[in-house]
């Protein structure tokens, strides 16, 4: 492993392997070691490393230009991409505005909704709601609308605090997700907020479709998105879907909101739609709001490398590979199979509490105990454990805390979307491996059999 020192600086002091090289769902280190990329990365390597399609097109765009600054040229590159997402978005929803990351889509849809406010006379609308635990991206904003402690805490000062509802975590709660009761009783919160902030007041719901980091791959309960819709339009209150890690496929639809049919104001995507061959996110609008707020002067915001031609190029070559090998109809084919592998471990491993996901975006959470949810003690710190002991065995999966960041450690397997069986069977075969290894580590914590 590379000990050399380094300049760059980013959480913390720990070092990983030297990247030498990645092809499909495998990476190398410089001294030749495997791994299976078992998360994507953080859930962005939708199809799979160096797609030699996708780098093709990536050259042939660099051979004409790498950057022209949206203010002195139109692209094709972004224009053929804005209206091929377009096309995959819900109807009215036909306006794009590019960004280079999640975060970065996160604040403008904000914006947007604001300036729409202020455009048609709705001024003392400014609140976002959005759920706890949640994770919408690490700039201040927003975190704003982010409910995740270790990481909004100690930036409390300098944000303006939003109001949350609960996230709906029924598994914990004790309820039957299949039953429409469950998903009316969570989503009935969100009116209640609304009306206890005062409707006027409520500018937006920011929702996951499907929970990423912060709630671990939570599938809302039956008849809770539909609800949430309803609540929104009978109030005047703009629905916002952060589909940063479940757009481009990952779910099994291409959005994830279309598994409830949902015609949300705006879409924010990330991660996946470009794969992480490029920086590229991007806010999808509803006509209505984009005309109103143009109608009122323009909307007052901008990023240097929005539209950029290479990672547009970049990203509409990676729509096409999805398109083109049927990807997203493998992530729910593969997804149903994982889900079952997960769930096999499950009755192996009492320490695993819950298995839930929708297609590819898949988690299980660790709990002392199954029957009381009792989560596992902190100080094991289960869910950095657990991820080290994969990544040793060559399965890099990705892990952080259900309880508001402080507790209740999941792990999330969510592969490329290439995936097949045999690379299922190998995930599997180290989950199992490491499981048996921690379990093991654990063991005199507990005190008891695990």
């Amino acid at each position: 492993m590379n000990v050399k020192p380094s300049h760059l600086f980013y959480q913390g002091r720990e070092r990983k392997p030297v990247l030498d090289q990645a092809r499909g769902v495998y990476m190398w280190d410089v001294d030749g070691k495997r791994y299976l990329d078992g998360s994507s990365g953080a859930m962005v390597c939708n199809i799979g490393h160096s797609n030699e399609n996708v780098l093709e097109a990536m050259r042939r765009q660099m051979e004409k230009s790498t950057f022209g600054y949206r203010l002195h040229f139109e692209t094709e590159a972004s224009e053929k991409l804005a209206a091929k997402t377009a096309a995959l978005c819900p109807e009215g929803l036909n306006r794009v505005f590019f960004v280079s990351g999640g975060s970065e889509a996160v604040e403008s849809a904000l914006k947007l909704a604001r300036q729409y406010a202020l455009a048609i006379g709705e001024g003392s609308r400014w609140k976002i709601i959005s759920r706890a635990p949640s994770y919408h991206g690490c700039t201040l904003g927003a975190l704003a609308v982010t409910s995740y402690a270790p990481l909004t805490e100690p930036f409390a000062p300098l944000m303006q605090a939003m109001p949350k509802i609960p996230a709906p975590r029924a598994y914990l709660d004790g309820f039957d997700p299949e039953d429409e009761a469950t998903g009316h009783h969570y989503a009935d919160m969100l009116e209640a907020k609304i009306v206890e902030e005062g409707p006027d007041s409520v500018l937006a719901f920011l929702v996951e479709p499907i929970g990423g980091a912060s709630t671990g791959a939570l599938v809302p309960p039956r008849g809770y998105m539909e609800r949430v819709q309803e609540i929104c339009r009978k109030h005047g209150v703009l629905l916002i879907l952060d589909e940063v890690m479940t757009g481009a496929g990952r779910t099994g639809k291409f959005l994830a909101s279309e598994h409830w049919g949902l015609a949300p104001d705006i879409i924010v995507m990330s991660k996946g739609f470009a794969a992480g061959y490029v920086p590229l996110g991007a806010m999808v609008a509803h006509e209505r709001l984009v005309e109103a707020v143009l109608d009122a002067g323009g909307f007052l915001h901008g990023y240097t490398y929005a539209g950029n031609p290479l990672a547009c190029a970049a990203g509409l070559a990676v729509i096409d590979e999805i398109e083109r090998q049927d990807l997203v109809g493998n992530a729910a084919r593969m997804g149903v199979k994982l889900k079952e592998r997960l769930e096999g471990l499950m009755q192996r491993y009492a320490i695993i509490g819950d298995v839930r996901g929708k297609g590819l975006l898949t988690a299980f959470e660790f709990m002392a105990d199954r029957g009381s949810k009792a989560p596992l003690p902190k100080h094991l710190q289960a869910f950095n454990r657990f991820v080290q002991i994969a990544y040793d065995k060559g399965l890099i999966v990705y892990s952080r805390r259900t309880r508001d960041g402080v507790e209740g450690d999941h792990i999330i397997v969510a592969p490329p979307m290439i995936v097949t069986e045999t690379h299922l069977d190998e995930i599997t075969e180290v989950l199992d491996a490491s499981l048996s290894q921690f379990t093991e580590e654990i063991r005199p914590a507990l005190g008891k059999a695990v």
